[in-house]
């Protein structure tokens, strides 16, 4: 469930077109009034907004807003102006390039977004930087990771509700000896994963509990340290509860020395519309404290205003 906050009487595209000039006029910005837009527009207005500015001033927005902005904020805004899909393939592209939580943000892209949103987000790929999502994962990872990840990214579920209990009981069976094998990359583990409706993985990993005696995750531990299964129990979450995922993300990221502002920042601009609320809840069920409270703590000035804006705080 969305946390962001639209008003009810919204002014047309040129109006707020006009106010993000004047919020970039004369010494200064006016970072404030910004937020008082983008932070309140949904994505098919903010798509309108970028038109329309470009239209009217001969300038893409974000380049605007490139060049008058600085830092974490300048980052959380152009990611929330960007269209859906342009986002996710320049997030995928980035995580190609830089060795820390590549793996884990390309199967979050992979496993959280619909088949149809995520085959947008590679053909956003494709037009933006003239090659394939798939060819860059391939080329940007190796061993067990591009053996999950390539499929992952290629992928096109079924996106329905209709699940097969047969194949679910048999495919649970087939994990189950995988995992005790250790063979935790074999292909049909992997084929498993990466194509099946999550629908049918919730089916085959309720059979995988009941059957087993344990959550498959729990059998995806024996090795704390160990990456690759890190990534696995990773992909099931984001398969099967998204929020709870999330909130792990957003938790490490407040809560290390120093705060990861990149992750941070992600979740936010990336959630906030589609499923905030779920995890902002499950992010106090687990901290025991509110989100906001925790962002207020942990970041300043305009970027904590407008991740405060995203995630529906009632004063921003």
């Amino acid at each position: 469930m969305s946390t962001l906050t639209v008003p009810e009487s919204v002014p047309s595209m040129a109006d707020d077109c006009e106010q993000l000039r004047k919020a970039f006029a004369g010494w200064g910005t006016n970072e404030k009034l910004i937020i008082s837009i983008l932070a309140h527009r949904n994505v098919a207005q903010r798509k309108l907004i970028r038109q329309t500015y470009a239209e009217t001033y001969g300038e893409d927005l974000l380049k605007a807003l490139d060049r008058e902005l600085t830092n974490d904020f300048e980052r959380l805004v152009v990611h929330w102006t960007l269209d859906l899909a342009e986002r996710d393939a320049y997030l995928a592209n980035e995580a190609t390039k830089r060795w820390t939580s590549s793996n884990q943000v390309l199967m979050e892209i992979a496993c959280t977004r619909s088949p149809h949103h995520l085959l947008l987000a590679r053909q956003a790929y494709h037009a933006r930087y003239k090659k394939s999502l798939e060819e860059d994962v391939a080329h940007h990872t190796t061993g067990d990771f591009r053996k999950l990840l390539v499929p992952l990214v290629s992928s096109y579920r079924y996106d329905g509700d209709e699940v097969n209990m047969t194949l679910a009981k048999a495919e649970a069976k087939i994990l189950h000896e995988k995992i005790s094998e250790k063979a935790y990359s074999h292909e049909d583990l992997i084929r498993i994963l990466a194509t099946r409706s999550k629908a049918q993985v919730n089916a085959m990993l309720n059979h995988y509990k009941n059957e087993f005696g344990k959550n498959i995750n729990k059998d995806l531990k024996t090795d704390p340290k160990d990456e690759f299964l890190a990534i696995l129990r990773a992909t099931v979450k984001c398969l099967t509860r998204p929020e709870k995922y999330f909130e792990k993300v957003l938790r490490l990221a407040i809560n290390r020395r120093g705060t990861d502002e990149g992750a941070l920042t992600r979740v936010v601009a990336t959630r906030a519309e589609v499923d905030m609320k779920f995890i902002s809840e499950e992010y106090q069920r687990t901290n025991s404290v509110p989100l906001d409270r925790a962002i207020v703590k942990d970041t300043t000035g305009y970027y904590e205003k407008m991740l405060l804006a995203l995630i529906g705080h009632a004063e921003a």
